[in-house]
Formats: structure tokens, sequence, C-alpha cells
């Protein structure tokens, strides 16, 4: 494979990515700063901070099916096929958020409408990631593994960019304007130009050739029913070990969800202010984690990931005192410090786990670890920080730990993995 078709398949896998997470971020944002009116009863406080989380939690949870579903298919039928599937399932859900009634209008059905198309999109984030990784890793030329499938990674922040320059616009519109009008529709709806974009980007990919050549080894073997029985049969340890390994990978949630809800709800922040704010923090994160991910090929993977997560975790006691100050600029600092941290290690581990399984169950194994972690981590962490903020409000330290709980599991997790034989067909 010539470094420029490694170039054009890494490109693609980041466009794609960018898209999903577009769609993925922008529900994460609406979900804190306006679904909490739009979607649930008004006159209770806890009903709404819980319910909102709820609701966002809930597509984590049903990423696994979308591992099991598109993992199967990816290890069976392609990257390529697998990941143009993943985008138009993406597309529809997101798009039909923008169409939903209000709990004014339309009562119970509305929040029960808008749990079922976040379950979609759980369903289809949780075949994409694995299938872009696997595609910019398969394709990449030795010695810089991680790096190509950091592009794939590259795609969160830069779709949490577009996301928030979006809501930076609409979060100040009145609210007549915003909710009674539908404003809060337009980053929803943009989706479905954003998904045409994307399917051009992937149609004209080529297939994995670690794939193809793994399919013609495997033409006179007897092959297991689902590749997931091959996981849970010859590789389990791998499995359980690489989803504690992913679980710093969610701490996005702390600098985002979680943060929006600590500087509105406990310090008393203007919504535009943390959303502008994050924007720069997002700004940051796009600059420096492909740069990182090039320096972390010349040291050792599960080192390298194991100091940027003993860093996040010394990261997050700077990061409190700094943006209590309450200004914008203290919240781009402080933020950012712990991103440029976690960054590096979210650049990182997706390169590093994708040696972890065998080529005939790697998408399977890659994506149920992930989307394992996300169902079990990323569903808690958002309803576990909601229930810190408003059980401790402007008291810092508990959310400090949990923080650093979630790196010690990863922590202690890719020491074990190191020390686990890798396959590198």
């Amino acid at each position: 494979m010539s470094n420029s078709s490694a170039k054009k398949v890494a490109f693609a896998a980041f466009i794609g990515t960018t898209i999903e997470w577009y769609d993925f971020y922008i529900y994460a944002l609406a979900s804190v700063l306006i679904f909490g009116q739009l979607f649930f009863p008004a006159d209770n406080e806890l009903i709404k901070i819980l319910g909102t989380f709820a609701a966002f939690a809930v597509g984590f949870l049903s990423r696994p099916l979308g591992a099991l579903l598109f993992g199967h298919i990816g290890d069976r039928l392609g990257r390529k096929k697998s990941l143009i599937m993943t985008l138009l399932l993406m597309g529809f859900a997101t798009t039909c958020v923008g169409l939903l009634p209000s709990y004014q209008s339309a009562g119970i059905i509305a929040p029960i409408l808008l749990i079922l198309l976040r379950i979609l999109q759980g369903i289809a984030v949780g075949g994409e990631w694995g299938g872009a990784v696997l595609l910019a890793n398969e394709h990449a030329p030795k010695g810089l593994k991680n790096f190509f499938s950091s592009f794939a990674q590259w795609g969160s922040p830069a779709g949490n960019i577009l996301a928030l320059l979006v809501f930076s616009y609409i979060i100040r519109l009145p609210n007549d304007l915003l909710i009674n009008s539908g404003y809060w529709r337009i980053p929803f709806l943009v989706s479905f130009i954003l998904l045409i974009i994307g399917i051009i980007a992937r149609i004209t990919l080529t297939e994995s050739p670690v794939f193809t050549q793994s399919c013609q080894k495997q033409q006179n073997l007897k092959k297991e029913s689902a590749p997931i029985l091959e996981v849970f049969k010859h590789a389990f340890p791998l499995l359980i070990l690489a989803i504690g390994a992913n679980v710093l990978s969610f701490s996005g949630i702390f600098s985002n969800t979680l943060m929006i809800g600590y500087t509105t709800i406990a310090m008393g922040i203007e919504k535009s202010i943390i959303v502008d704010a994050l924007f720069w923090v997002a700004l940051v994160h796009f600059i420096v984690q492909p740069f990182i991910a090039y320096f972390s090929e010349r040291v050792s993977a599960s080192r390298f990931l194991i100091g940027s997560a003993i860093f996040a975790m010394v990261s997050v006691f700077l990061v409190f005192p700094i943006i209590q100050q309450g200004t914008k600029i203290s919240f781009i600092i402080g933020i950012s410090l712990n991103v440029i941290c976690y960054s590096g290690f979210y650049g990182v581990i997706a390169g590093y786990l994708s040696r972890v399984f065998p080529v005939r169950i790697r998408y399977t194994g890659l994506s149920m670890s992930y989307q394992g972690c996300a169902a079990i981590f990323g569903s808690l962490i958002p309803m576990i920080g909601g229930y810190i903020i408003y059980k401790y409000h402007a008291l810092w330290y508990p959310l400090a730990l949990f923080y650093c709980c979630l790196a010690l599991i990863s922590i202690i997790c890719i020491y074990l993995l190191s020390r686990y034989h890798y396959y590198n067909e």
C-alpha cells in the first residue's frame, strides 16, 4: 500500500468520523442546553437534569449492539460496506431528531421518540469507530500505524468544533426564537447535507488489503457462525482488558458535557460563555492531537498511554482552581490543560488496540471493546457526574477524584494488556 493511498484512506476516515461525531456532539450539547426545556416536564429541576443526562446516556448503552451488528458485517463482508451503512444510519437518526415535536405539544411521546433516535445514533457510532480506525490502520505503512489510526480519532475534535460553532450562534437567540420558533432544529437538519458529503468520500475508498488477504487465507477453513463467538471463545481476556483500557477515552464527556453542567449549574455561568470557551478548547484538541500521535511512534505505545493518563490525572487538580476564576479565558486555559493530556491518550489508544485482536475478528473485537466500555462507563459517567454536580454543586474535589478513578482503571488495564501477545498481520 502506497503512502498516497494510505493518506487518502486516512483523510476519508477523518471526514466520515467528523460527520458522525458532529451528529453525536450536537445531541450532547442540546441535551444539556436545550432538551430539558423541550422534552421533559419543566416543573421539576432534578427530573430535568437526570432526564437529559439519561437521554444522553442511552446512546452509549446501545453502542454494543452497533458493534455486534456492524462488527459482523465488517469482519465478514468488509470494512467499507459497514462504514457506509453506519454513516447512513447516523445521518437518518440525527435528521429525524430535528423533526421531533416537543413535550408541550406531544406529551410523553416526545421523549420516547427522542430516546429511540438516540439509540439509533448509538448503534451507528457503535459500528463506525472500529471500522474507521481499522481502515486507516490496515492501510497505514509500517511504523506509522498509531499516527494513521489517529486520523479516525481526529474526527472527534473536528466534529466537536463544528457542533460548537453552530451552537455558539443559536444559543444566543432569544428563547422564543430558539424554542418556540424551532431554531434549535437547524443543527440537526444540517446533518443531512453533511451525510451526502460523507457518503461520497467513503464510496471512493478501496477495501482494506489486510482484510482481503485474511479472507483469502480463511477460504478453506471452517468459520464460526459469528465473529463474536470467536471473540468470546478465544479472546475474552483481551476483550475485558481492552474495555478497561478504553475508560479514559470517555473522559471527553468530562471536559464537555459535565463541564457545561458544572459551570452552568454549580457556578451559574451563562451558557454562551462556556460554549464559546469549549470551542477554543476543541480547537486546541484538534491542533495538538496529530502531533502527539506522531511523536508517540518513537516510544512504546503502552508506556506513552500510561504516561498520558498519569498527566491527565495530575492536570485535573489544576483545572478546577483555574476555572474558579469564572472567566472565558480561565475556562479555555484550565480545560485545555486537561484536554492536551487527554488528547495524547485518545489519539493513540485506537492504534494500540487495533493490534490486540487477529484480523478475522478484529472489527468485532475492537468495536466490542470500545463500545462495551461506552455502554458501561460512557453511560455511567454523565449520570454519576450529573449526580455529583447536583449533590456537591461548586465543591470540585468529588468530580476530580471521580476523573482520577477513571484514569486509574485505564492505566491498570493497559499495563496488563501490554503483557499479552499482539497480532501484527
